[in-house]
């Protein structure tokens, strides 16, 4: 059936008899072949051996439409022949034929082998992406002593000017060894992590030989793409070793869920492919200025070719942060919980007027500077001069709106900005300085090992993101304990040093018979006082250790094979 399905529609080969019999064509009227080979000398010889070369192979399909490139005949004998079947007029097409002129005889049989070096590139860009090989090491959380089996992974980068790389921060998250090679290169360099922005998943590298850098031109930033602009994604993705592009669209210009950092920031929706592998490659526009860096794809039964991508808005801030501080900072946050208020009683009851729009606050941090200024229900009416609506959105471009937090996200940490607020009927301004997100159980622990306590067979540990994680598997937001759940969904930390400290497991002893089965266990208090912290409650124990718990503490480290009592962070 499929046979039949192909046949279908074919048009008739021309006849290998006409083809024997008129071996020198020329093009048919309407088509016009321009030719230039000045090393080849006419010839009307019609035994010359190099016309049968010339037309041996099938010949390259060209569309009616279509240019004909200077130095590739267009399989003109197949078009005269069938323009002349199709007239009903042979006799016609044959004496057109015979009376080619030699000048085209000689470019239809003269061809010039062809040159991989003198190959046009369609993005010259794409010899500025790379492809980024990483050893990761992770700690083990569950285990806080030792770290698991490594394995290997690779990805995309690109060169920025600087002598940098720039590739996504999971693609070299808690790395022992990074090594870039360039496209058409057969050598792996070896690299240095220069910063890591977990919350943009963003991270910058480095190559110390002076030969990588030879011949590659970094790639030029371009300004945020609309809506329908054409991207393509250039990169390694799996399926094939060599350079992989992939072409689609913006879709849609939002505030998204950064999987790997935990944030919300500016980012762009694009029905490109973005696989395994993509991470931390270029996204360009059609005049080959990088617009993105792809990095992570919604993966669900009900959608397709959805693929994301980090934009340049985003991009320059974690280049310039670095530039400025030395180091990654981070993006700074309001530190305030808010809720919308478009209900009318609401914003009655707020005593708003009917033309002012805002957002209500409902909670704030303790750690963030503006606790000190702004208070509960204190309606937040612009920020930096740009007024806020009712549902937490303020103007963007022509016909779109974005969350204010989008405004927020632009400043840098330490950074001043000027907030409105309404408060009992009064409109009151502050100068606010912007500093980062401080939780009580923090997403990322920043390529530092896990702290963590033991004393008696009794292990104690800060409980984080990537600890849950381990403990109860990717859905630890339906597995684990509701009382772990409920402070890593609420709670606000009340110091900038404050950690939530669990009892992980209990290593079996005759000290600690009958506690075996604790596990997760949040510690309140020790001897009556608040434990604040790991390091604090190490403080409080140590001064109270028993000898009898010092000698089983030992037995049970020498037992488990575990080489220290406590973390390296908390013997300073």
């Amino acid at each position: 059936m499929g046979e039949n399905k192909r046949k279908r529609g074919r048009k008739p080969k021309t006849p290998t008899q006409e083809t024997k019999d008129f071996p020198y064509t020329t093009a048919a009227a309407n088509d016009v072949v321009s030719v230039t080979i000045p090393a080849a000398e006419p010839t009307t010889d019609p035994n010359d051996l190099s016309a049968s070369r010339s037309r041996r192979g099938r010949p390259r399909k060209v569309n009616k439409n279509d240019n004909p490139r200077a130095n590739i005949a267009a399989s003109p004998e197949r078009r005269s022949s069938r323009q002349a079947e199709q007239n009903g007029d042979l006799a016609h097409a044959t004496t057109t034929m015979a009376t080619a002129t030699t000048t085209t005889n000689s470019a239809a049989i003269v061809s010039e082998p062809v040159r991989w070096e003198n190959v046009g590139r369609v993005v010259p860009s794409m010899d500025a992406v790379v492809k980024v090989f990483c050893v990761h090491t992770e700690p083990n959380f569950s285990l806080m002593w030792q770290r698991k089996r490594q394995y290997s992974s690779s990805s995309s980068g690109f060169v920025i000017g600087g002598r940098r790389v720039l590739t996504n921060a999971h693609s070299v998250e808690h790395h022992t060894q990074v090594k870039l090679k360039k496209r058409g290169s057969d050598t792996k360099y070896l690299a240095t992590v220069l910063a890591i922005g977990t919350e943009c998943d963003i991270a910058m590298l480095t190559v110390s030989d002076d030969e990588f850098w030879e011949g590659v031109s970094p790639v030029e930033f371009g300004d945020l793409p609309a809506l329908q602009d054409a991207v393509t994604v250039v990169g390694y993705p799996i399926g094939g070793d060599t350079i992989s592009v992939t072409s689609g669209v913006v879709s849609r210009i939002e505030i998204l869920s950064y999987v790997h950092g935990s944030t919300e920031l500016l980012g762009l929706q694009i029905d490109a492919a973005i696989n395994s592998g993509n991470s931390g490659g270029p996204a360009f526009n059609d005049k080959g200025k990088c617009v993105g860096i792809a990095f992570q794809s919604l993966k669900h039964e009900d959608v397709e070719n959805i693929g994301y991508v980090i934009p340049t808005p985003v991009i320059m801030h974690f280049i310039k942060d670095y530039e400025k501080n030395g180091a990654y900072t981070g993006f700074p946050i309001l530190g305030v919980e808010w809720q919308k208020i478009e209900n009318p009683d609401l914003r009655m009851a707020m005593g708003m007027g009917p033309d002012q729009k805002g957002v209500r606050i409902r909670r704030i941090e303790p750690t963030a500077p503006e606790s000190q200024v702004l208070k509960p229900s204190d309606v937040i009416l612009s920020f930096d001069g740009v007024n806020i609506a009712n549902d937490g959105t303020v103007p963007f471009r022509h016909g779109e709106r974005i969350g204010f937090s989008y405004l927020v996200s632009q400043k840098y940490t330490g950074d001043n900005a000027l907030v409105k607020v309404l408060r009992h009927s009064e409109i009151l301004e502050f100068n606010i300085r912007l500093e980062t997100h401080k939780r009580l159980i923090p997403a990322h622990i920043k390529g530092k090992p896990p702290s963590y306590y033991i004393i008696a067979g009794f292990v104690f540990t800060a409980v984080s993101v990537p600890y849950l994680r381990s403990e109860y598997g990717k859905d630890y937001e339906f597995d684990a304990p509701v009382k772990l759940l409920d402070k890593h969904l609420h709670a606000m930390a009340e110091s900038v040093d404050e950690q939530l400290v669990v009892i992980s497991q209990v290593l079996v002893a005759d000290i600690n018979i009958g506690y075996e089965e604790i596990v997760n266990t949040q510690v309140l208090a020790f001897n009556g006082k608040p434990v604040k912290n790991l390091k604090g409650l190490a403080n409080m124990i140590v001064v109270l250790e028993t000898k009898t718990a010092k000698a089983a503490t030992l037995d049970i480290l020498t037992t488990h094979c575990i080489p220290s009592a406590m973390s390296d962070d908390l013997k300073t």
